[in-house]
C-alpha cells in the first residue's frame, strides 16, 4: 500500500526507532507513547485488521511482543506489560506493547467510574444475557 504509513516504515522509506526486524515483522517505538518504551509490532505485509492476519503471522507478532515485554519488565521494573491491537489511527494491523506503571495506563472509561486511583468493575451482565451472547459467538465460530 503506497499511502500506508506502516508500509513505508517497513520498506525503510520512513525512519523509525527499530527494536526488532525480521523478514515478516518489525517492532519500533511509538512516536506518541502511553509510557516510555511503548512499542508497536507490525507485519511487514499489509493487513488492515488484526483478525485478517494469517495465524502464523499473528503468532510471530505475539512472540515478538513477548520478547519485548520481557525486556520492558527488566528495564522498567514493572509487574505487567500490556499487549493490544486497536487499529484506530493507522489502517495497518499493529500490536501495542506498553509497560504498565499504573493500573490505568491501558484502560477503558468503563473502569474509571470511581476515579484514577480506583478500579471500577463495570456492571455485571445477567446470566441470561451472558448465555445469549456466548451462544451467538459460539455459533458464528
Amino acid at each position: 500500500m503506497q499511502d500506508c504509513l506502516f508500509c513505508k516504515i517497513a520498506a525503510g522509506d520512513l525512519p523509525a526507532h527499530v527494536l526488532y526486524e525480521d523478514a515478516h515483522v518489525m517492532a519500533f517505538l511509538d512516536l506518541h507513547p502511553i509510557r516510555e518504551g511503548h512499542a508497536l509490532v507490525i507485519p511487514k505485509e499489509h493487513h488492515v485488521w488484526f483478525e485478517d492476519l494469517p495465524e502464523p503471522l499473528a503468532t510471530r507478532i505475539t512472540t515478538c511482543a513477548q520478547r519485548i515485554a520481557r525486556a520492558m519488565k527488566r528495564i522498567y521494573a514493572v509487574e505487567r506489560v500490556s499487549l493490544f491491537y486497536t487499529g484506530i489511527h493507522v489502517p495497518h494491523a499493529h500490536a501495542h506493547v506498553v509497560p504498565m506503571h499504573h493500573v490505568h495506563d491501558v484502560t477503558s472509561q468503563a473502569y474509571l467510574q470511581d476515579g484514577l486511583e480506583a478500579f471500577s468493575a463495570p456492571p455485571r451482565l445477567a446470566t441470561e444475557k451472558m448465555q445469549e451472547i456466548a451462544s451467538k459467538l459460539r455459533k458464528d465460530l
